[in-house]
């Protein structure tokens, strides 16, 4: 489980093609990461990813075809600044909420605009997502934990105070990038529990 707080910003080192997928070389770069152990799980632009080689500066993960072709990793490049957040430890703050590193789909940015020293951005949504995006609700964008500001049938909008801009790869980012989304862990269970409530054979 992750937080969606950003912990460091990496960047793509290498591609490996290898049996049929790839393997990801990624530098550290900021990212606290002196005790650092094989086999644990670092959230890359919001990607749980297991941690299967290291060095004092770098990772190496595997990526499988399924993730390559339902996230952005598959369209990573050389040099791309990736977001990095290491596993939470049961004695962390929750800083944002609760994110697992499954990602449930694609967005794209639609508008950066200024509001005073913050930013508005505003991002397009798969229908079958934006179900579970609410007002003042929690997103992850990319790893990162957002609050929505506004939401409609095409997409939602959010506020990026200038620490979050600074520290993250949305500094980096365009308008028409790809973004990984992964809803609300809450809203999930919320529609599982009420869906289970409306079957006849769950009625006392």
């Amino acid at each position: 489980m992750f937080t969606g707080i950003i912990e460091g910003l990496g960047r793509v080192a290498a591609i490996e093609p290898l049996g049929g997928d790839v393997r990801l070389h990624l530098e550290v770069g900021s990212l606290p990461f002196e005790d650092v152990r094989m086999g644990e799980s670092i959230a890359v632009n919001g990607v749980c990813l297991t941690v299967v080689a290291f060095d004092a500066g770098t990772f190496a993960a595997d990526a499988s075809n399924e993730t390559l072709a339902l996230t952005t990793l598959g369209h990573l490049e050389p040099g791309a600044v990736v977001n990095l957040e290491r596993a939470m430890r049961p004695t962390d703050r929750l800083g944002g909420h609760l994110v697992s590193g499954h990602v449930d789909g694609l967005g794209q940015v639609l508008a950066i605009s200024e509001d005073a020293r913050a930013q508005r951005w505003r991002f397009a949504a798969p229908a079958e997502l934006l179900r579970y995006v609410a007002r003042k609700g929690s997103i992850c964008v990319d790893g990162v934990s957002l609050t929505v500001n506004a939401v409609d049938a095409e997409g939602f909008e959010v506020a990026l105070v200038p620490h979050t801009v600074a520290h993250t790869a949305f500094a980096h980012a365009r308008v028409g990038n790809a973004v990984n989304l992964e809803i609300d862990l809450v809203a999930r269970y919320v529609e599982r529990l009420l869906a289970w409530r409306a079957q006849p054979e769950s009625q006392p």
